[in-house]
């Protein structure tokens, strides 16, 4: 069973940047290299919002709110994915999760981390 842990969230003023980053466990490199990557976001009240996206590809993906600001990148070696978030908005503040499906469709998720953005 494929595990996944975020880390690198916490708490920043506007127009600050952090860079989250995804461990990626018990999932063999072969079906990792082969599936998409993303990272998603929950706020209180809300549904769970894709925020950006890779495929195996390389083809990334990224929501209207946070295009030109975040970045998504892999290290397949390192099993980790990552998102830099640059420019953070007091609307950023979520939880932010971490997805991997794999070719044959499985979906492995992340327990989240905290990304507050406040003055």
């Amino acid at each position: 069973q494929g595990q996944l842990v975020e880390s690198g969230g916490g708490s920043v003023q506007p127009g600050g940047s952090l860079r989250l980053s995804c461990s990626v466990s018990r999932i063999i490199l072969s079906s990792l290299i082969s599936a998409d990557m993303g990272w998603y976001r929950q706020s209180p009240g809300k549904q769970r919002e894709l925020v950006a996206s890779i495929t195996s590809g390389s083809v990334t993906n990224y929501s209207d709110s946070v295009k030109g600001r975040f970045t998504i990148s892999r290290d397949y070696a390192k099993k980790m994915v990552y998102l830099q978030m640059d420019s953070l908005k007091p609307e950023d503040t979520a939880v932010y999760f971490c997805n991997v499906t794999t070719r044959r469709g499985y979906e492995y998720w992340g327990q989240g981390t905290q990304v507050t953005v406040s003055s």
